[in-house]
């Protein structure tokens, strides 16, 4: 046999070994999911996606497709809207911003696409369950282990997250009601620091110029506190002032490490939910019912349970 039909013959039964492979493949899925991530870019968000992903491998018949929205409402819009046309059999949102979302999620629902709605709220009831973690509660908790650091007076920074989102607005929330019967405690100085690492550090570092007396910093997540400890480090001002943050993720660069690492004094665990979400999609796809709201629970984390979570 010539040495040209030796090959002719061998990439043919390459090309039919491929197709068959990736029929197979194709027909073992049953159902598309879209995910709209808010953002990629924190780490929270990056640990959520892997949670969502991991789960998912583990159902050969689910297709999941993530769009990154970049902390741009416009640009997440246009993700869901795309979704939409797509004819995805089950959305997942995690929304940037609630108001500017909540329209092309009515949109969505209206077209009789299950919505499982992650992490952030939007403003309004046509979606079909709402997972995460209660942030008023995760917010008190830290106002009420920042007063007991403080033994009832001191000066505060408060570091938000994006503040049209709903869990910067209820942590805030939460921590005032964790202070309330604390009059002496102040916030003095609060910032939006969009969630980010460099942010925190930012606000840190004009809060410092701004401030002799800055006795306590309380961030709506850990990468921003993570900052303001940095900031507050270069400056020689770390001795008297505590750090509190909200994530409390596992890993070298997590939360429950910097407690270990004694750059924070606490934080509270907020699980990212992607591994339930998947649960739950499977569920709703399955025909069952799933309740309207799915609480995911938290911890505190100090130096005395750290290591559990590192």
């Amino acid at each position: 046999m010539k040495n040209s039909t030796r090959i002719v013959i061998l990439i043919t039964l390459v090309l039919k070994l491929l197709f068959f492979g990736c029929g197979k493949q194709e027909s073992t899925i049953k159902y598309t999911i879209g995910f709209s991530q808010c953002n990629s870019a924190e780490p929270w968000r990056e640990a959520m996606n892997k949670e969502l992903l991991r789960e998912a491998a583990k159902h050969p018949e689910l297709k999941i497709m993530i769009n990154d929205g970049q902390q741009d409402n416009s640009k997440q819009v246009a993700d869901v809207e795309n979704f939409i046309v797509q004819e995805v059999d089950l959305l997942i949102i995690s929304p940037n911003e609630a108001q500017p979302l909540t329209n092309i999620v009515e949109k969505a629902f209206d077209k009789d696409i299950p919505i499982i709605v992650l992490d952030r709220k939007v403003l309004t009831d046509k979606y079909t369950v709402f997972i995460g973690a209660e942030n008023v509660k995760i917010g008190k908790a830290a106002g009420e282990y920042a007063a007991k650091l403080l033994k009832g007076k001191g000066n505060v920074v408060e570091i938000w997250g994006l503040k049209g989102s709903t869990p910067a607005m209820e942590r805030h929330e939460g921590f005032i009601q964790g202070l309330s019967s604390h009059p002496v405690i102040k916030i003095i100085y609060e910032q939006d620091g969009a969630w980010l690492r460099r942010k925190g550090r930012e606000i840190m570092e004009n809060a410092l110029q701004r401030f002799d007396k800055i006795d306590l910093v309380y961030g709506h997540n850990d990468p921003m506190v993570i900052g303001a400890y940095i900031a507050a480090k270069n400056a020689n001002r770390v001795d008297k002032t505590f750090f509190i943050g909200i994530d409390g993720l596992p890993g070298a660069e997590g939360g429950a490490q910097a407690v270990l690492n004694g750059e924070l004094n606490a934080t509270f665990l907020y699980p990212t939910g992607g591994e339930k979400a998947v649960q739950v999609a499977l569920d709703i796809l399955a025909g069952k019912k799933v309740p309207k709201t799915i609480t995911l629970e938290t911890v505190t984390i100090d130096k005395s349970n750290a290591s559990n979570y590192k």
